[in-house]
């Protein structure tokens, strides 16, 4: 199969996305003065935009790749709740994974750009685990979706929804249906997620979750956390991104590091969910370990050259990856 009748293959998949939704809300100004108040820049407002983040990030990166996403989340009972519902209808994903919390707010990412520099920050949010109810309604969606999907994405921001109930019972269910699970973890659950076929942590997430030194540098310092992480939570593979130093895939008895693609830098912000995206698809595809590698470092490289979170453009992923003589 050539990559571009894999690319076009992307469009049969359902994905199941268990995990931490948000809004990312974005403030575009310029900064022409600091305030007289106190040292900091006066941005003056130029637009507004509010976008799908956290784990609906990641499903707007499988939708744009042209598969089907089905998001298993947890939003408020807010204002920022039906405006979440109202972009998840608008993008035309389906909202029957996502539970309604009365306890919790709907997590909201503020972020302040002035000429094209990320000035500020303002999170609204819980981590706060989920209640009884809101974990039984979360199994429920998942019983229900994850049969009729052919992957699943854990996507963990710490925010709570995601514990070690909800993510022993989705991967024993998707290990008895013989579906593939891919994971972008965070430190709290990091030690959780045992038996998954393929665990995408950076080297952050490798540090603190295995307490480890990491020199991004070091290959064989990597070849060893990742051989301890191997050893803790037993996946079939482990996809580790390094940033500048580019990703390691240690899957399916083959081991690759390649080198991160020369690229003008405008945010690294969503990086991370293009990733796992792409990982998911090609697990999905059955494609080679050093495929889904190259295609992941690809696709990482391409979203970080755009302001803000935004997804990846599915033609110009296959285009490049062409180019650069990646297969299936």
């Amino acid at each position: 199969m050539s990559l571009a009748q894999t690319f076009q293959q992307f469009n049969q998949v359902k994905v199941l996305i268990i995990g931490d939704v948000m809004l990312d809300s974005y403030i575009w100004g310029s900064v022409e003065r600091i305030s007289p108040e106190a040292p900091v820049p006066i941005v003056a407002v130029k637009k507004r935009d509010t976008r799908l983040g956290g784990a609906a990030n990641v499903a707007l990166n499988v939708q744009a790749l042209g598969a089907q996403p089905i998001l298993v989340a947890l939003k408020g009972h807010d204002e920022a709740g039906k405006q979440f519902s109202a972009i998840l209808a608008e993008q035309a994903m389906t909202g029957d994974g996502m539970v309604t919390s009365a306890t919790r707010p709907t997590t909201v990412k503020t972020r302040i750009i002035a000429s094209h520099q990320h000035v500020v920050r303002v999170d609204e949010e819980s981590d706060k685990v989920p209640t009884p109810a809101e974990e039984d309604q979360l199994i429920e969606k998942i019983n229900q979706l994850l049969p009729t999907c052919q992957v699943v994405i854990f996507e963990d921001y710490d925010k709570g929804v995601l514990n070690e109930k909800i993510i022993a019972h989705a991967i024993n269910l998707a290990n008895q249906h013989g579906i593939p699970t891919v994971v972008d973890p965070k430190k709290r659950n990091f030690l959780a997620y045992r038996g998954v076929t393929l665990f995408k942590p950076n080297l952050k997430e490798m540090r603190e979750g295995l307490k480890i030194d990491l020199d991004a540098g070091n290959l064989d310092q990597l070849k060893k956390g990742v051989a301890v992480l191997k050893e803790r939570l037993h996946p079939q593979g482990v996809l580790a991104t390094l940033s500048e130093h580019g990703i390691y895939i240690d899957y399916q008895n083959e081991t690759n590091h390649l080198a991160a693609h020369a690229r003008e830098i405008a945010d690294v912000s969503g990086a991370g969910d293009t990733v796992v995206s792409v990982a998911a698809l090609a697990v999905a595809m059955k494609m080679k370990p050093r495929n889904i590698a190259a295609l992941c470092n690809l696709a990482g490289g391409l979203v970080c050259q755009h302001v803000g979170v935004v997804p990846i453009n599915k033609e110009e992923l296959l285009r490049e990856a062409q180019i650069l003589g990646i297969d299936h």
